[in-house]
């Protein structure tokens, strides 16, 4: 389990550490979903031996996983708020990796998908929308793949 301590009234339940723990998963999924299509796609667009589609599928298939590990208990919200950090991750990667240079329409359309998604993910609400264990201790817990929640 990946426990965080919830900070008291900080925004419906987000502690800085809360937060940093729910970025670093959005950022490990992002790269293995950018990262593992765009091994697939160099395998069968651009002729890459075909051992890269295979570590690409094993990519996305992690990719499925690191969601499960949020600190945040809503599928949906959780997939909603993805969707800004993977804007920024895939235009990061072209760019680093293809060369492609995003434009100012780019730019500004993924600062608001990204101001939007963050707004949605701190947003005050009951609990934050946070996992928190049932003992009084305030712990914002993601259980581990194949694990159950008590």
């Amino acid at each position: 389990r990946v426990v965080c301590r919830m900070g008291e009234g900080q925004g419906g339940g987000w502690s800085p550490g809360a937060v940093a723990l729910s970025c670093v998963l959005f950022l490990v999924a992002g790269l293995c979903e950018v990262g593992g299509g765009w091994l697939v796609w160099q395998a069968l667009r651009e002729g890459k031996p075909w051992w890269w589609a295979v570590g690409g599928s094993t990519a996305l298939v992690l990719y499925g996983v690191v969601p499960c590990l949020q600190p945040m208990s809503d599928f949906g919200r959780i997939y909603a708020v993805y969707g800004g950090f993977f804007m920024v991750l895939a235009y990061l990667w072209a760019w680093g990796l293809d060369g492609f240079r995003p434009d100012r329409g780019d730019v500004v359309g993924t600062a608001v998908a990204l101001t939007g998604v963050l707004v949605i993910m701190l947003w005050p609400r009951e609990g934050g929308g946070l996992e928190v264990t049932g003992d009084g201790g305030g712990e914002v817990v993601a259980a581990r793949a194949g694990e159950t929640q008590s």
